[in-house]
């Protein structure tokens, strides 16, 4: 089987473990590089409805630009859980952002940059990307920032830039036909985990009628097919239910349409009592908290948060060989990889990963949290972030096409698909 454990040789099915990043994308900004001394005045739109990985990033970066001294505004749906989550010291604007077709908040958002008149103007995703169009005579920037292998034709092409969260992504924004010069990786960074007090720790593991010696594997995410809960679940009958003698359960936070199927594989399974389902969870801190080990069984993922959020905690990691493991781990070093939607190699990974002593899983947890506070932490993601801005505003973007006539309909196209978590 293809499970890599600590000590062996990088070897994958099919290819590299970290693939080698394109020499025509360029990484913004070396680690070393100190942020530009100046103030940036940006704008930033997201359409969601939802909380998933590009929200709580939109939500990390625009509280960090206003922590920095940096005006910036956020725009989003009322109705959304980003608005309410956001901190009260960034200054927020709602707007409908209903859809795609959405005309009266395109005007509305036109009319805002005139007004506003920021150096940057950064956009998340399709919808809000498609519904920003820039003034005749702006001087801003317009930057679509994507986590994911989104459509393009229709929703992206009249940015100025595009920031990809992976190498992967920032491949395929090019051979999408978008122009090299002006696609730029820069990855996320996830925030510092707070202290979890033993009692919170104590009374979650009551909670979820935990046996107080039982070892717990966590997971967490959108519960629909791509993010490998039923993979997971048929890796997890595999393993012995008491593996060296203490009691091994699965916790899994996360809701979605598939919640009533895999709640229905649990109990054909005969995993009733093993595995816990906690819901939603808009502050997972104290599952990570609880946890002693991390699973990510994705079929796809663009880049995974996740795996940056276990680091933080120092967590022993397992993921599955998506498109953003293979960036970020370094397989048998900082944590192991088993095969893509194979349950039979997830259960011999989760073994792998079961069998460490406890000297092996902290050299495993301390290697990938030294790999988020090298390459993915606060300071240096915005760092990148303002020399990007610094570069696009001395000239270095193309000149934007003016906001076409308001009687000017949409061009065509499809919902863009795929979503971080």
């Amino acid at each position: 089987m293809s499970t890599v454990r600590p000590g062996e040789a990088n070897r994958s099915e099919g290819g590299p473990e970290r693939r080698e990043p394109d020499p025509r994308t360029e990484a913004v900004a070396p680690a070393a590089a100190t942020a530009p001394a100046r103030r940036f005045a940006t704008l930033h739109v997201l359409g969601s409805r939802e909380l998933g990985g590009a929200d709580r990033f939109f939500i990390r970066l625009v509280e960090a630009l206003t922590r920095a001294g940096h005006p910036t505004l956020a725009v989003t749906r009322r109705d959304g859980p980003v608005a309410a989550q956001l901190s009260p010291e960034v200054e927020q604007l709602h707007l409908p952002l209903a859809s795609k077709w959405d005309l009266p908040s395109r005007w509305r958002l036109t009319r805002l940059i005139a007004r506003r008149r920021p150096d940057v103007v950064q956009t998340y995703m399709g919808r809000a990307t498609r519904l920003t169009r820039l003034p005749r005579g702006s001087r801003a920037v317009h930057v679509a920032r994507l986590g994911g292998y989104y459509k393009i034709r229709g929703y992206y092409e009249h940015a100025q830039a595009w920031v990809g969260n992976t190498h992967g992504i920032c491949d395929y924004l090019r051979r999408e036909g978008l122009p090299p010069e002006h696609v730029f990786y820069i990855g996320n960074f996830v925030p510092r985990p707070r202290a979890v007090p033993p009692e919170e720790r104590a009374a979650l593991r009551a909670r979820l009628g935990l046996p107080p010696d039982a070892q717990v594997l966590f997971s967490l995410g959108r519960l629909i097919g791509k993010k490998g809960f039923a993979d997971l679940l048929e890796a997890f009958a595999r393993l012995p239910a008491e593996p060296g003698g203490r009691p091994l359960r699965l916790v899994i936070a996360g809701d979605g349409p598939d919640r009533a199927a895999l709640e229905e594989a649990t109990r054909r399974l005969g995993l009733v009592g093993r595995v816990h389902w906690a819901g939603w969870q808009d502050d997972p801190e104290p599952f990570y908290a609880l946890a002693d080990l991390f699973v990510c069984p994705s079929r796809h993922e663009p880049l995974g948060n996740v795996i940056l959020e276990a680091w933080t905690h120092r967590l022993p990691v397992l993921s599955t060989r998506n498109e953003g493991a293979q960036e970020l781990v370094e397989p048998g070093r900082n944590a192991l990889l088993a095969p893509l939607a194979d349950p039979a190699g997830l259960a011999e990974g989760l073994a792998a990963l079961l069998a460490l002593d406890a000297s092996a899983r902290e050299r495993l947890a301390d290697a990938g949290h030294a790999t988020v506070q090298r390459e993915h932490g606060e300071r240096a993601v915005l760092d990148a972030y303002l020399h990007l801005y610094a570069r696009l505003c001395d000239g270095g973007a193309p000149a934007a096409a003016a906001a076409p006539h308001a009687a000017t309909a949409l061009p065509p196209g499809g919902i863009p698909s795929g979503r971080e978590r």
